[in-house]
């Protein structure tokens, strides 16, 4: 790597600022991907694995999922449009609004978690965008702590992302990688968040395939 600061007389200062940019970004792009940890499987059952890892940054691991649902990219995209549904699937789920639609692709929400005691019940804003591509649907939902007042009762959950990778596997039948990061805000523990990290996405899953094996559309 040392050749990357023996420049040759001829190089231009824009150049060579230009390339100086390029190393910085390069080191912490390194950096990061260091600070990551590798996967590892924490639950495999009823064919959903997942698996956490060390963040980049804080305490509190990330989480991915892995498995196939029997259904058509057009089925799953309206069931996660049915923000008033999350109740019947996301584990914890108290309600859910939609706040706005800013367009085709996109719904801003407002949701409530209710969590066991002591732990205090969580609120958020997330803004949900799902970009359809020639082989792969993205699906991303990120959180937007400020944009609504915070709530009595409730502490606002100041960081989460979701990414959806979507890919089809056959006829009626999708291959769904799904990452998520959160910080939950508040004075919950780490190793407490860590210990039952596994616990929603899992059981969340499990009932989403089984909404989208059902005929009827979800009310």
């Amino acid at each position: 790597m040392l050749d990357w600061f023996l420049w040759p007389a001829t190089v231009s200062p824009v150049d060579m600022k230009k390339s100086l940019l390029l190393f910085v970004i390069y080191c912490c792009t390194a950096m990061s991907l260091m600070a990551q940890g590798k996967w590892e499987l924490r639950k495999n059952q009823d064919g959903i694995a997942v698996y956490t890892r060390k963040a980049a940054k804080g305490d509190i691991k990330e989480l991915r999922v892995v498995c196939e649902l029997n259904t058509t990219e057009d089925r799953l995209i309206s069931t996660l449009r049915n923000i008033d549904g999350y109740n019947k699937w996301v584990y914890s789920n108290k309600r859910s609004e939609i706040l706005k639609k800013p367009d085709a692709q996109s719904i801003i929400y407002y949701t409530q978690s209710q969590l066991p005691w002591p732990i205090k019940n969580r609120d958020l804003v997330v803004e949900l965008n799902i970009k359809r591509g020639a082989e792969v649907l993205n699906i991303e939902a990120k959180s937007l702590p400020f944009y609504l007042p915070e709530k009595e009762g409730y502490i606002r959950v100041p960081y989460s992302l979701a990414l959806w990778n979507v890919t089809p596997n056959g006829s009626n039948s999708l291959k769904i990688d799904y990452t998520f990061s959160v910080n939950p805000g508040g004075s919950i523990p780490s190793w407490l968040v860590n210990a039952t990290l596994t616990v929603g996405p899992y059981n969340s899953f499990i009932k989403l395939r089984e909404i989208l094996k059902q005929s009827a559309p979800i009310q």
